[in-house]
């Protein structure tokens, strides 16, 4: 291809040749460093979305890019047919740094959610009894874990489910943060698992009430039920602790980790559990050409590295209180709630004059900051945890300049 590149070509390439299962804003990236990204003109953006955290550790973080060329160079995939000298580096390092006894390396967080129900149901038909073919997992409303046919089988919104069925049975769907009903649903003796985000991202950024995981956790013990924690998002320091979970103490039986393990360079997954879990899996009954590729373990192992070597666990909570702060200082009847925890924050958008939380991201780009808005009405923000302070107040005076001339 010989023409020139511009922001409209690659918006029409995409449209052209794309399946339209996405409905980005009209922004062409080119290039990205630590907070801020570059359109294809050379439009400079604080990235407040972070690829959906992804990209904690910021873009193309030199460590991370070093780890993943010096490796590129030697060996990039054998498959799990054969031994690789990095996969058992990676899986002590990461069994270490996370305090359980094994690992289940995949790609995708889908893939890892996929993994994470089937070692559920595993366990419950060999370890706790279950009837074969009975074992029950309990969701919430308002979950995303992913769009596979069996996640969206669980799903309650009709963009991801509707028009896809048959679905897959075996789950319980009950309202988020409702202990009650979780007591409810746990009466059945075929539960096995109790799947649950820390925090719903995708949902709006839905912060359950202080206490809720660890009385959630508890009821699950009392009941020989496996609490499984979705970390995908809020995982890897994003809401100020190394896990969300860790906010309540709350150490999940199976934990699920994505995107920013990747430190947003190669797509890395996996699942975490003890011996008495994982184990029950045996060869042949799950795995993946790509996943625990050398490739892949030694861009995790830097994209850990970094979290703890920059304290970035530390400086989301600091930054976060900042941002929440600011951000309800803003004097809009715009703004109908502020709510988040660490660097993972949204803002309930009221309309006004007919303009959305769409048009206000529009207006955010126009003036330098990119986020996205969910279910309509929500904008989620989700900057690099690498942010310095200085940068995090110049984007939040631009998100402010950005509400604010709709008034």
């Amino acid at each position: 291809m010989t023409e020139k590149m511009t922001s409209q070509l690659a918006m029409e390439l995409e449209d052209k040749h794309g399946a339209h299962n996405y409905h980005p804003l009209p922004v062409v990236l080119a290039k990205g460093e630590g907070a801020r990204v570059w359109n294809v003109e050379g439009k400079e953006y604080y990235d407040f979305l972070s690829a959906y955290s992804a990209v904690n550790q910021g873009h193309c973080h030199p460590k991370i890019i070093g780890a993943l060329t010096e490796q590129a160079k030697t060996l990039t995939l054998t498959s799990r047919a054969f031994f690789n000298d990095v996969l058992g580096v990676y899986e002590k390092f990461a069994t270490e740094y996370f305090g359980y006894d094994k690992i289940l390396p995949m790609n995708s967080g889908a893939e890892g959610d996929e993994t994470a129900l089937k070692l559920c149901r595993k366990w419950a038909y060999e370890k706790k009894g279950v009837p074969e073919n009975q074992a029950k997992i309990i969701v919430c409303d308002g979950n995303f874990h992913g769009r596979t046919i069996t996640v969206i089988s669980m799903s309650t919104d009709p963009d991801s489910r509707a028009g896809f069925g048959p679905y897959t049975p075996g789950f319980i769907t009950i309202p988020y943060n409702d202990l009650g009903a979780l007591e409810e649903a746990l009466k059945d003796p075929n539960v096995a698992g109790f799947l649950v985000e820390p925090i719903q991202g995708e949902a709006g950024v839905f912060v359950p009430d202080e206490g809720y995981l660890k009385k959630a956790y508890d009821l699950c013990k009392s009941k020989n039920v496996l609490f499984i924690a979705d970390e995908v998002q809020t995982g890897i320091a994003r809401t100020g602790k190394l896990l969300a979970c860790d906010h309540e103490g709350v150490r999940p039986d199976i934990l699920i980790l994505g995107k920013a393990l990747s430190g947003g360079v190669y797509p890395v997954s996996a699942v975490l559990a003890d011996d008495e879990i994982m184990l029950t899996i045996k060869p042949g009954e799950h795995g993946s050409t790509f996943g625990g590729n050398p490739l892949a373990a030694r861009v995790a192992i830097a994209a850990l590295e970094v979290v703890k070597d920059e304290n970035l666990a530390e400086r989301a909570e600091t930054l976060g209180k900042i941002f929440r702060d600011e951000m309800r200082k803003i004097d809009s009847d715009m703004i109908e709630l502020v709510r988040g925890k660490g660097l993972l924050n949204a803002i309930v958008i009221k309309p006004k004059n007919g303009k959305t939380a769409w048009d206000v991201c529009v207006k955010m780009a126009e003036n330098g900051v990119l986020a996205k808005p969910t279910h309509g009405h929500i904008i989620r923000f989700a900057p690099p945890l690498v942010i310095s302070e200085e940068e995090l107040r110049e984007a939040i005076e631009r998100i402010k300049k950005s509400i604010l001339s709709f008034e």
